[in-house]
């Protein structure tokens, strides 16, 4: 507990010699003997007036011991707050500009809709819906291999080389598409920033990950969380589910911190279970380093080691069936009222409808419910 220390008393000399005693303690100091004769204060006179302003006259006069500062006439108060307003003005300009300029850039980040996977008998659409702003913390990102790389000449370079595995895992990402969307801790727009480094950094590794292995492996999700834990305060992390869906309806995917997917299945008219041995999920990316990496001992945690990320597969798309992926926005829209049991009573009244407008009825539907607390992002893979 703080308390006031005890008062100090201080003597002075004729010598110019100083005392201070506090607490029982004295100290002494030298300083320059007053003059015997009183201090003038030098007047404003004509020459200074002439080489100086009124302000620095002003600030000299009191610098010379006058009490009452000098006051200004209400046409220097004038000036003095037109100049303010306009470096206010002109501040605010700046940064309004400095944040027209960011959102462009995390914009150019966001899907298209030709960027939207196309597999036979599969039909995809989504969208984010920031809190604030054009762009915030959540993100989407598609991987239609046969759209986004060449896996034709890939597939002939790595049959040159003789590298069977990589020809086999090209070839089934022509049977695939990849859909990831990323939740970042917070939901203003500057979170989009972060969103736009994990978007660079895993188009990079997917990359790296066809030409070495011929498809995304785990491998790729453990080096964004080493490289985010590195690089990241404890309190911003990303929640990530990445997940590649095929043309016969099997979804593979990696759950780190988001929701699981919702099945609706067309024949049972309603949201199905899955079993919880086949929903496996990790903490999300940048809370822990991950424990089978060999860069291992350089990672300090106090909340210890992640386990090596697990891929959840489920064979239930069938004619007709509905799979909602979505971030916690719309898990948790109106005060947990909207999701699940409002939304599936409206996918049952539109099951017979595109992806896109099934999207659409939900966007319209959460939006009268109730106003969003959140960055909210939705995507539905319909089973034609």
């Amino acid at each position: 507990m703080w308390t006031p220390s005890s008062p100090a008393t201080t003597t002075c000399h004729s010598s110019g010699m100083t005392s201070s005693t506090t607490a029982g303690s004295t100290t002494t100091s030298w300083r320059r003997p007053r003059r015997d004769r009183p201090r003038v204060v030098p007047s404003t006179s004509s020459w200074v007036r002439t080489r100086y302003p009124a302000n620095t006259v002003t600030l000299r006069r009191n610098r010379a011991g006058c009490r009452r500062p000098r006051s200004t006439s209400s046409t220097d108060s004038k000036q003095v707050t037109a100049v303010s307003r306009v470096e206010t003005d002109d501040a605010a300009e700046s940064l309004a500009k400095e944040l027209q300029n960011f959102q462009e850039i995390a914009h150019q980040l966001l899907p298209e809709p030709g960027d939207v996977p196309k597999l036979r008998g599969v039909d995809v659409w989504g969208g984010t819906r920031p809190l604030t702003g054009a762009v915030g913390g959540d993100h989407i990102i598609y991987v239609d291999f046969k759209q986004r790389y060449d896996l034709d000449a890939r597939i002939v370079r790595a049959e040159a080389k003789g590298q069977t595995s990589v020809v086999d895992g090209l070839r089934r990402c022509q049977r695939r598409a990849g859909i990831a969307v990323l939740d970042v801790s917070g939901h203003q727009m500057t979170d989009a920033l972060l969103a736009a480094m994990m978007h660079q950094a895993f188009l990079l590794g997917a990359l790296y990950e066809l030409d070495r292995y011929g498809q995304i492996t785990t491998r790729l999700f453990e080096n964004l969380n080493t490289r985010l834990y590195r690089s990241s305060g404890a309190h911003k992390f990303v929640a990530l589910l990445y997940g590649e869906v095929s043309e016969d309806g099997t979804f593979r995917f990696l759950a780190a911190g988001q929701p699981f997917p919702r099945v609706f299945s067309y024949r049972e008219n309603r949201f199905v279970t899955v079993e919880a041995d086949r929903r496996l999920s990790a903490p999300p990316i940048g809370i822990q380093p991950s424990l089978n990496v060999i860069d291992r001992a350089t990672n300090e945690s106090p909340f210890g080691f992640k386990e090596q990320y697990e891929v959840n597969e489920w064979a239930l798309l069938g004619t007709g069936d509905i799979l909602l992926l979505y971030t916690d926005g719309l898990s948790e829209h109106g005060d947990d009222r909207y999701f699940p049991d409002h939304v599936e009573a409206l996918v049952r009244d539109v099951k017979d409808r595109t992806a896109r407008e099934i999207y659409d009825a939900i966007q319209s539907d959460l939006l009268v419910f109730s106003p969003p607390a959140d960055d909210i992002t939705l995507v539905v893979v319909k089973r034609r």
